[in-house]
């Protein structure tokens, strides 16, 4: 509010009516500037809601999410058990026993979740050896990812993306009205580190998005490569939702060390909890200050922290269910290799990217598969139009899935 001091000499009144008419035409300005377009020539016309959208998410494609089960049903004309889902890289065993008893005894689902989700960073400290102030949890990693955009960036300044990946850095970035720069992998969908570093010289971005086992196509990260980028004045956010699968310890710890560096996790792959929605990641110190700041006070209901707690008080569930499914991963790759129009990648994750070759559409192959009953995904970007990702199930999965295959040779 504009407000008029008086002091010394009383002031003319011609001379307060002056400031009066100038301070109300500016309130006039403000009140027309926070109208919508339609409006400002003064002319009466309705109200549309779509003028109140910020400009840059009238362009913004939505992203394009798996289609659950009881969709899928309905669309295939299929019972649900009756359709082998490997499109989402989910964990067909689910979580361990103690999740279900868990929830079958939930006391409070009325009473607020705790907004510091102590109990479960308390047991994320035990399960990573990190102490419990570099954890901050969140709904699904997907919440951490666009909390950690939402801190980060301003509008206009640029991430590096480095397809094909996972799709949601891209996503986060657009509705955060960011720049997004672009560098491709290598053909075996190694990370271009070089031209990662001229990047990072030419264009200053803010961060970079990385995933180890990376989405789609299962390839790690060395050492080497990761401490080259960690070395560039830019914040690295290393995801790694599939860790689990490929042998190699994670670098939740580096934290401590790089100050530049974030990771982050999921209970959806390890656990089986991605229906309930739990991620969490570690921070540095001068980084996780802001983010509790920023994050919404009970992002981690109440039944997905004690679901997660029950689920890390049986390693033995998680660690056979992890061999489990590595097993199978090579299994279902040397059957794969037998497949003649499909080259599938090695992956040290749960799923294997396939090229489709010997002139075969890749999306029909998707199609037909689910026609009969067996679903896989198919990317309809550019780059990955003529590949398809399996992800690993149970043996019997696999078997349904070869016999499908080799229907439609």
């Amino acid at each position: 509010m504009s407000v008029l001091k008086l002091s010394g000499a009383c002031p003319s009144m011609s001379r307060i009516n002056q400031e009066f008419c100038s301070h109300s035409r500016n309130r006039e300005c403000f009140a027309a500037s926070a109208l919508p377009a339609e409006q400002l020539d003064g002319a009466p016309s309705k109200v549309s809601g779509d003028s109140f959208i910020r400009l840059h998410l009238k362009k913004l494609s939505p992203y394009q999410p798996i289609l659950p089960f009881e969709v899928l049903s309905a669309r295939l004309g299929r019972k649900p058990e009756d359709i082998i889902k490997l499109d989402a890289n989910e964990n067909p065993y689910g979580p361990p026993p103690e999740v279900v008893e868990a929830l079958g005894t939930l006391k409070f689902p009325y009473i607020y979740p705790d907004p510091e989700s102590r109990r479960l960073r308390a047991a994320l400290a035990k399960d990573s050896v990190l102490e419990i102030d570099y954890i901050l949890a969140g709904c699904g990693a997907d919440e951490l990812i666009d909390l950690i955009m939402r801190c980060v960036l301003d509008p206009g300044d640029k991430i590096v993306d480095c397809p094909p990946t996972f799709t949601m850095y891209e996503f986060d970035a657009a509705v955060n009205g960011a720049v997004i720069i672009k560098v491709p992998r290598l053909a075996n969908f190694s990370l271009n580190v070089p031209d990662i570093i001229d990047v990072v010289k030419q264009e200053k971005p803010k961060c970079v998005f990385l995933t180890s086992p990376n989405n789609p196509d299962g390839s790690v990260i060395n050492d080497e490569d990761l401490l080259k980028i960690l070395d560039l004045p830019i914040l690295v956010v290393l995801d790694e939702a599939y860790i689990e699968f490929s042998g190699l310890r994670s670098r939740m710890d580096w934290v401590k060390k790089h100050e530049n560096l974030i990771v982050l996790r999921t209970f959806s792959k390890r656990a089986g909890l991605a229906g309930l929605r739990v991620g969490y990641g570690a921070f540095p110190l001068s980084i996780i200050k802001y983010l509790w700041r920023a994050k919404q006070p009970y992002n981690v209901s109440v039944a997905a922290e004690i679901s997660a707690c029950a689920a890390l008080k049986n390693p033995d569930y998680l660690e056979k269910v992890k061999n489990s499914l590595v097993l199978e991963r090579e299994r279902l790759f040397d059957l794969l290799k037998k497949v003649p129009y499909l080259k599938p990648f090695p992956s040290y994750s749960n799923f294997i990217l396939c090229e489709v070759t010997s002139d075969k559409d890749a999306k029909k192959l998707k199609e037909d598969l689910a026609n009969m009953g067996v679903m896989i995904r198919h990317y309809n970007n550019k780059e990955l139009s003529g590949y398809v990702r399996v992800s690993v199930g149970m043996s019997k999965h696999t078997d349904i899935l070869m016999k499908c295959l080799k229907l439609l040779e």
